[in-house]
């Protein structure tokens, strides 16, 4: 018995073997490396190296930039979560009402998705611009808004694009949710005399909470991660209203070759991101849902 569990075992390794090198190489070298690097002062130019403890830590948590940064991602992840969970659910919804050729509406909407973030950032760029496509429609009404010069609104700007890019892709996680719901639920309601609303908020959004709470995590892990659509769009600006955790470790690293101090905003990044994970978690998680 012991001789086959261990044999199974062994298989299980192999076939994991690819993806367990591949996280060790990419992921957890590099990780380890940084941390590494985060306690150092180096250019990337000079061999020269010394150690300097907690000292960029401590320049991070003084610089003003950071709590900058941490609110434009708030503020990001505001407009990008509630409008994608919106957009994404209303796909999802109208595609499960398609009788026929639904992998090719999935298909469609996927499309935003895989598309080149250099790309699709240069055409909003031009759509939203002063002469843009959307200014010449608004001056019919005698509006011109600034999307990308106004510090305002600049940064839900830039969330209305991502949002176009990421609404088919949570749109398959909802798909996939409502798919999972019994009808038997429905068909009790509509017995009991609940309307198509009341479905919807008693038992399609309930139901739905696993997606929801993952989709959040997703989101809150895009906001955070942010680099694409401000560095080619408005390259933190104006006023540094875009400017993100992401463009600050590029600008430090590459820019500024202060490889030590981008190590340590990145780690510092990444443990910001943790906590807003758990705490939205611990908000839009339920257990209860099944019983």
């Amino acid at each position: 018995m012991r001789t086959e569990k261990a044999r199974k075992n062994i298989i299980g390794y192999i076939f994991s073997s690819p993806f367990l090198i591949f996280t060790l190489v990419m992921w957890l070298y590099p990780f380890i490396w940084g941390l590494i690097i985060s306690f150092k002062k180096w250019n990337l130019i000079s061999p020269s190296q010394p150690w300097v403890g907690l000292q960029n830590y401590i320049k991070v948590i003084k610089d003003p930039m950071l709590w900058i940064m941490i609110r434009n991602s708030v503020y990001f992840m505001l407009v990008f979560i509630s409008l994608t969970t919106a957009t994404s659910l209303l796909v999802a919804l109208l595609i499960k009402q398609i009788p026929r050729f639904k992998g090719l509406f999935i298909t469609g909407f996927l499309l935003a998705y895989v598309s080149s973030g250099v790309a699709y950032s240069m055409v909003f760029n031009l759509l939203f611009s002063g002469d843009g496509m959307i200014n010449n429609f608004l001056a019919n009404f005698n509006i011109k808004i600034g999307w990308f010069t106004n510090p305002k609104i600049a940064m839900a700007s830039i969330g209305l694009i991502v949002c176009w890019k990421f609404t088919g892709y949570y749109a398959l996680f909802f798909l996939s949710g409502l798919n999972n719901i019994s009808e038997s639920l429905y068909e009790a309601a509509k017995i009991d005399g609940a309307n198509a609303w009341q479905r919807f908020i008693k038992i399609t959004v309930p139901m739905l909470n696993p997606t929801f709470v993952m989709i959040t995590v997703f989101a809150t892990i895009t906001s955070f991660n942010l680099f694409t659509e401000p560095f080619m769009i408005t390259g933190g600006g104006p006023m540094d209203a875009t400017r993100t955790m992401m463009l600050e470790i590029y600008n430090r690293v590459f820019s500024l070759l202060q490889a030590g101090y981008g190590s340590t905003l990145a780690i510092v990044s990444g443990i910001i991101t943790f906590i807003f994970v758990w705490v939205l978690r611990q908000i839009i998680e339920r257990d209860d849902i099944y019983e």
